[in-house]
């Protein structure tokens, strides 16, 4: 089975990112999201024959989309529990499904409250790939994400010099790529200077170094590559798509190397998938709950070695005229968080030349990537077709 370009994205769709969605449910969102999808790709709700959800923590399955959206004859469904790795993660399952010749249209949808629902702190807590650190760090004050993922970050400063202020570059140019976004929730310019005058949250994670919590739902639709030819919107072709597991995936303080993450392994099989590499990519939509983790997916991918991504970051490199630009949306630090999903709906967008403001000339070739909660990387490489 083979599962390069067997695929596309042929529709997106999102609601309003919001700080509160006015009393709405995830189903009402995600909904929403969905029913724009499937407008763009040019089909209608009863086409749809598969589903993947994303999330392991939201509380809509797939019956209930089936229920509210028509579906005559779902023929697939499934999950993808990686947490922000989990809507990349589902691109891969929606291709398997379409070339196993079971699909041909699967819908992916992912909707959070994340801002007047339940907060992180306390979904993680209930989380299944959260057990071992609930039950040997969370008694030491290990809580949250920041908590988390915080001495990953000082650990690459004390191994390879990365300063605070480089870090600070990828906030700053997230935002600026925000403000360009009719659908962002931070749209006031930032400074490297606010960044570091920012109160720290967990050090060396500063308030700016960390994503957001949003309201807000949105949807793809990935169809079979040959009916793709037909359907309204230029294709997107899934060309390179894998997932990895970082070593001890349930603790990153049991790592050897806490500096490098699944996505180190996904990497190369991706790549080689697609058969380019990383010169050949036009933009990149990188998962960002926390600018550290930006730096160091771009040192996994192959941008720049390990502990070079400090200097690669520096001078507007991400920006849109720069030598990757990097979240054109905005990302999870200043459009919203949607575990990524966003950054799929970005990425498509990207690769038909439909990103307004934020539009990199001439994009091509383009990759996304998602991070799970402790480590877990998934990678999909699109082209336009």
């Amino acid at each position: 089975m083979q599962l390069a370009n067997a695929a596309a994205v042929t529709g997106v769709g999102d609601t309003d990112y919001t700080r509160d969605a006015g009393g709405r449910s995830v189903l009402s969102l995600q909904l929403e999201a969905a029913l724009k999808a499937i407008s763009d790709a040019g089909i209608q709700p009863r086409d749809i024959d598969g589903i993947v959800m994303p999330s392991p923590s939201s509380p809509v399955v797939a019956e209930e989309l089936v229920t509210n959206l028509g579906i005559p004859d779902l023929r697939f469904s499934t999950g993808t529990p990686l947490g922000g790795a989990g809507p990349v993660a589902a691109l891969q399952c929606a291709a398997a499904a379409i070339a196993a010749g079971i699909c041909s249209h699967v819908l992916l949808t992912l909707g959070r409250t994340g801002r007047t629902g339940q907060r992180i702190g306390a979904r993680i807590q209930q989380m299944p790939q959260f057990r071992l650190v609930g039950e040997f760090e969370a008694p030491s004050g290990a809580l949250a994400p920041a908590q988390y993922y915080a001495p990953m970050a000082r650990r690459h400063m004390e191994m390879f010099g990365t300063t605070s202020r480089q870090l600070a570059e990828i906030a700053v140019t997230t935002r600026q790529h925000a403000i360009l976004n009719g659908n962002a929730r931070m749209t006031t310019p930032l400074s490297i200077e606010d960044h570091q005058a920012s109160r720290m949250i967990a050090d060396p994670l500063r308030l700016y170094d960390c994503s957001l919590e949003s309201d807000g739902a949105a949807a793809v639709v990935v169809s079979a590559a040959d009916r793709a030819r037909d359907l309204r919107r230029p294709r997107v072709l899934l060309a390179g798509m894998a997932e990895g597991h970082p070593d001890s995936p349930s603790a990153i303080t049991q790592r050897g190397d806490m500096t490098r993450l699944g996505l180190a392994k996904a990497a190369p099989r991706a790549f080689a998938m697609a058969g380019v590499t990383p010169a050949d990519i036009d933009v990149a939509e990188i998962y960002d709950c926390f600018t550290y983790i930006v730096l160091c997916q771009i040192e996994d991918l192959g941008f720049c070695g390990k502990g070079e991504g400090g200097a690669f970051v520096e001078g507007g490199a991400l920006g849109l005229q720069g030598r990757l630009p990097v979240n054109t949306h905005g990302g999870l630090l200043s459009q919203a968080h949607i575990a990524g999903m966003n950054h799929v709906v970005e990425l498509v967008r990207q690769l038909r030349g439909e990103a307004g403001r934020a539009q990199v000339p001439d994009a091509e070739v383009g990759l996304v990537t998602g991070y799970g909660d402790l480590g877990d990387g998934t990678l999909a490489i699109m082209t336009r077709g």
